[in-house]
């Protein structure tokens, strides 16, 4: 049995609901909005670093609770309130919910479906790909509450909207409607309800089906790109890339194309 069946407090999981191999984690804290205190995080974590272990899950989906009104709407600040700067620094050892949501071998979406503030946009951001709702706000409010983003904010937000309008929503704790994000690259795409579902199930479902090794090996290679000069970059992907000759995923791939057939890939 999957540890993914294990039950969590504060999270819902299922398997194969949206998709064959694809798994969704559900935030589960309707009271607060989807606050992320300490439960949130730490099983968030568990759930994800299971789901990056099992076989039988190939792409994952991150998502908020229908009742909650929300992705995530925030940290939960009351956490802040008695803690200094020695429990601040220890609250913030990695890897933390982001790191794990980043560093995790299979694709992972976010489902936007509710508003996503402060953490919850630098959760989506840890997301390799972010998917909205129309109708929800965007953005990182923290410097209205004398603080800044502490959860990858500063740096993974500049990659993907450039340093000037990152500055302009850092710095003002303006939010963005999904519109208005999707125009600055904060998300990718932009649906209605009734067709936000079918658009992240059809895209989960086609990672789903992809070798898991190339998955995670083209991850990697479109991740260099930020962090990495690009000489060094191209060095890289050209070795992932000869790498994965060493795969039977690899021939399993060629030889479906040549037969004009689906592949049944397997992760070797």
């Amino acid at each position: 049995m999957s540890e993914l069946s294990d039950e969590y407090d504060l999270l819902s999981v299922e398997i194969g609901e949206r998709a064959d191999r694809v798994a969704t984690v559900t935030i589960e804290r309707p009271d607060a909005r989807n606050a992320l205190n300490g439960r949130v995080r730490s099983e968030l974590k568990d759930a994800v670093t299971a789901a990056d272990a099992d076989d039988d899950v190939r792409a994952l989906v991150v998502t908020g609770g229908e009742e909650s009104g929300a992705f995530v709407a925030g940290a939960d600040v009351t956490e802040f309130r008695e803690r200094g700067v020695v429990e601040q620094r220890e609250a913030s050892e990695r890897p933390r919910i982001y790191e794990t949501v980043d560093d995790a071998s299979i694709p992972v979406i976010a489902r936007i479906n509710g508003h996503a503030l402060g953490g919850g946009c630098e959760l989506a951001m840890a997301c390799d790909v972010r998917i909205a709702q129309s109708g929800v706000k965007i953005g990182q409010p923290e410097i209205n509450l004398g603080i800044i983003p502490g959860g990858g904010g500063t740096q993974r937000l500049p990659r993907l909207v450039g340093e000037g309008q990152a500055m302009k929503l850092i710095l003002s704790g303006e939010l963005l409607d999904a519109e208005e994000a999707r125009e600055i690259g904060l998300v990718d795409e932009v649906h209605d309800e009734g067709g936000l579902d079918g658009r992240v199930d059809d895209l989960a479902g086609s990672m789903a089906t992809k070798s898991p090794i190339a998955l995670e090996f083209a991850k990697n290679a479109i991740k260099a790109s930020s962090r990495m000069g690009l000489e060094e970059g191209i060095e890289y992907e050209a070795e992932l890339f000869a790498q994965l000759f060493a795969t039977e995923d690899k021939d399993e791939g060629i030889e479906a194309f040549l037969e004009g057939r689906d592949p049944e890939f397997i992760g070797r």
